[in-house]
């Protein structure tokens, strides 16, 4: 039987959908991105705005209606989140952020029983999936090392879809990290919900780098995102001394505001900030910090969001994923007063990134006519594309191998 799979959200998800595809290739399912050759549609939901929630369902309900007899799998934050609404959907087979590793038996047994399954857990209390990835179908291989959350910043719905924080076995992740490395993946993204807080067997994500540093053919380690209160002493001596550390810290602010800060309830300040990016940049001078921000928070007026463009401009991101503030039941945040107009938090996401376009360019400037590392991900024709340690995302003129890495002027 052909399938295919729709993915929305975060890098987490998209290790899951690869998991899923490689299980249903393993188990002798052919794969096509065409939805109207697949007898079996999957869409893995995303929850972390209300425009996520949407697309969701307004692709859900448009796969019912133009491939009626393809058989449905929904699964993800959205349905974990909103299971009433998908239930009443009728799909063939709904689960939330449970039991996706256990999509082939799902499929076995709604053949066996022709009747709809549906699985959703109490997310709070599941222990760790373990997923497993042989080859990962892109150059840079994800691996998906931790689940949950247990921060609760008031804004964001995650910890209750996700779960609280839970860990792969640090045996097992070393072990799937060479299996990837066998299947000539030289950059690996460690990637979880709140990948810093990785514990396990009394090793924490410093030790898991630091192992996996040793492993022979792997030449990058990159990390899909890091708090700022994660970036601890062990830490930081580890990016001093392993040069395998990609270039590159995904560290999110989420508003340059203390006040917001607050309100967010999020574990820092901005002096606190400041003065752990002043130490990273002692180790590295040259690093890419990128971050996230959201717009438009309950309580932010024009003259907080000021603070925040000017805290931007301070630190010098080389990039800034701008988000304006999605309201989501069960938060703090949406029941605070003093929510801001939507035509407001427009006109901030177009300020802010105006100033990450700025940013962005300004840093990439630093390193023309400068040799670079190359990670081939992509070729057409005689031009080759990938991105640097430092994660800039580079062409060259020339046909490369793709899957390698290559020193070149940029």
């Amino acid at each position: 039987m052909k399938f295919s799979i729709i993915t929305f959200g975060c890098k987490v998800n998209h290790y899951e959908s690869n998991m899923m595809k490689e299980k249903m290739l393993h188990h002798n399912f052919s794969y096509t991105e065409d939805l109207s050759e697949a007898e079996i549609i999957i869409v893995n939901t995303c929850t972390v705005t209300n425009t996520a929630d949407t697309k969701c369902l307004k692709s859900i309900r448009k796969i019912k209606r133009e491939y009626p007899s393809a058989l449905l799998v929904v699964a993800g934050c959205s349905t974990q989140n909103k299971p009433n609404t998908y239930h009443n959907l009728n799909v063939d087979i709904l689960i939330g952020n449970k039991d996706k590793s256990k999509i082939v038996d799902l499929i076995k047994e709604h053949d066996r029983t022709k009747k709809s399954v549906e699985r959703i857990y109490e997310e709070r209390m599941a222990s760790f999936e373990d997923m497993f990835i042989n080859d990962y179908k892109e150059t840079r291989a994800f691996m998906k090392i931790e689940d949950g959350c247990d921060n609760f910043c008031s804004y964001c719905i995650i910890p209750f879809v996700r779960g609280s924080v839970r860990s792969k076995n640090f045996d097992i992740a070393l072990k799937e990290a060479k299996e990837l490395v066998k299947s000539n993946h030289q950059e690996i993204v460690l990637t979880g919900i709140h990948t810093g807080r990785y514990f396990s067997e009394g090793k924490c994500l410093s030790d898991l780098i630091h192992e996996m540093s040793k492993i022979e053919g792997l030449n990058r380690i990159r990390l899909s995102s890091i708090e700022i209160t994660e970036l601890n002493e062990y830490f930081l001596q580890e990016l001093k001394n392993n040069p395998k550390i990609c270039n590159h810290l995904h560290i999110p602010l989420q508003s340059g505001s203390d006040f917001i800060l607050k309100k967010m309830n999020r574990k820092y300040d901005t002096k606190y900030f400041l003065n752990k990016v002043k130490e990273i940049r002692k180790i590295r001078p040259d690093i890419s910090i990128t971050t996230d921000i959201i717009v438009g928070h309950p309580y932010e007026t024009e003259e907080l969001f000021n603070e925040t463009l000017i805290f931007a401009r301070e630190i010098s991101f080389a990039k800034i994923h701008v988000f304006p503030y999605s309201k989501r039941e069960r938060t703090a945040s949406a029941l605070m007063p003093m929510q801001v107009d939507e035509k407001e938090k427009k006109e901030r996401v177009r300020a802010l990134m105006g100033l990450s376009n700025e940013l962005e360019k300004a840093y990439f400037e630093k390193f023309k006519n400068q040799k670079l590392d190359i990670l081939i991900e992509q070729v057409v024709e005689n031009k080759s594309m990938g991105h640097t340690s430092n994660y800039l995302y580079v062409c060259v003129d020339e046909k490369l191998e793709v899957g390698k890495i290559y020193s070149r002027l940029i």
